[in-house]
């Protein structure tokens, strides 16, 4: 029989729960396991922002950037004018060596913030 973290520990209880539980991993920087958590999450409640967003947060600190940059992506196809996901998909791309890309949402992310100093 195979198991899976969907059906473990990081599934069990409400919403609330879980998203409790993941913000706790991730605040003791258990990126991998407050990712566990919110891959759930983010399957059972895809139009929320918060969970998706803390997700692409847990892939960007645990290196998986790729990862990071999907949900991101999804975050400013639906809200191109969400602050944070814009600057985390510019930190995000330039990590990747994708600067030219990054300048592009960091310029956007700076101008949401009110920052017009941007170069």
């Amino acid at each position: 029989m195979e198991t899976t973290h969907e059906t473990g520990y990081y599934a069990q209880g409400t919403l609330a729960e879980r998203w409790d539980r993941a913000r706790l991993f991730f605040a003791a920087k258990d990126y991998a396991g407050a990712a566990r958590v919110l891959d759930g999450l983010v399957e059972e409640v895809p139009e929320q922002t918060g969970p998706r967003l803390l997700l692409a947060r847990s892939s960007y600190h645990s290196a998986q950037l790729r990862r990071a940059e999907a949900q991101l992506r999804l975050i400013v196809e639906r809200d191109p004018v969400e602050h944070h996901a814009r600057l985390m998909l510019g930190r995000t791309l330039e990590r990747q060596g994708r600067k030219e890309e990054a300048g592009t949402h960091l310029r956007i992310a700076a101008a949401l913030a009110g920052d017009f100093d941007q170069d």
